[in-house]
């Protein structure tokens, strides 16, 4: 079965040895587009399974997105953290 990786960090996964690698210049925990964004979502999806599709063994291909915003200016963390965040901070505060 044929695999690619969507990553952020390519020149480590090369070194590696990964099978094929879609590159992005997309901050961790959004290599597919921002929260909602289901267009972006779907045509980087789309781009990394055409990777898949016609890379070779070995090789990087570097996928045509960009991040919309400058690193400095990136919110990373949601306005409100997901259940399991909430759950374990609710955890770690009540431990004595």
């Amino acid at each position: 079965m044929t695999t690619v990786t969507l990553n952020m960090l390519w020149p480590y996964q090369r070194m590696i040895g990964m099978p094929r690698v879609a590159a992005i210049e997309h901050p961790f925990g959004r290599p597919y587009g921002d929260v909602g964004d289901a267009a972006t979502q779907t045509a980087v999806l789309r781009a990394a399974l055409e990777v898949a599709d016609t890379a070779k063994r070995g090789e990087v291909v570097q996928l045509p997105f960009r991040w919309h915003e400058e690193p400095k200016d990136t919110k990373w963390h949601p306005a409100e953290a997901s259940p399991i965040i909430a759950f374990i901070k609710k955890r770690r505060e009540s431990k004595p």
